[in-house]
């Protein structure tokens, strides 16, 4: 059990790694699959913003995901599982507020599904006490 859910995680992750990769070096293209578009005469500040806060999100999901399955140490995998339960729970509130759009559970099951195998390895897989320091 925690060898498929090391893969699954480490293959979570490296999706993630390219979404955000995707997001650095073609903003404009990979933006417009997430119904985004930068404009006007801001358009370099749009695609600035894109590559940063693309590539954070879903490089710090992606890295501790992988990081946390290679050591196997379970408490790296609370930060995405974090990062992805915000995200779901906010794409709820603006479906709610919003109502549906075209291909809304796309992003919502892959968010879902981020969550829910981080949770389960969190709970299976080790925990790495934090060892403090005395002098």
């Amino acid at each position: 059990m925690r060898l498929i859910l090391t893969a699954l995680i480490f293959l979570f992750g490296m999706f993630d790694l390219f979404m955000g990769l995707n997001f650095l070096l073609n903003p404009a293209a990979t933006a417009v699959g997430f119904g985004l578009e930068p404009l006007g005469t801001a358009e370099i500040q749009g695609l600035s913003t894109l590559r940063a806060d693309f590539m954070a999100f879903f490089g710090v999901v992606a890295g501790c995901m992988m990081i946390g399955a290679w050591r196997r140490n379970a408490d790296l995998l609370l930060v995405p599982a974090a990062l992805m339960g915000t995200a779901v729970t906010v794409r709820a509130i603006g479906l709610m507020l919003d109502g549906p759009y075209p291909g809304w559970p796309v992003p919502m099951a892959v968010e879902l599904s981020h969550v829910i195998l981080l949770v389960a390895a969190w709970r299976v897989l080790p925990h790495h006490k934090i060892e403090e320091l005395t002098s």
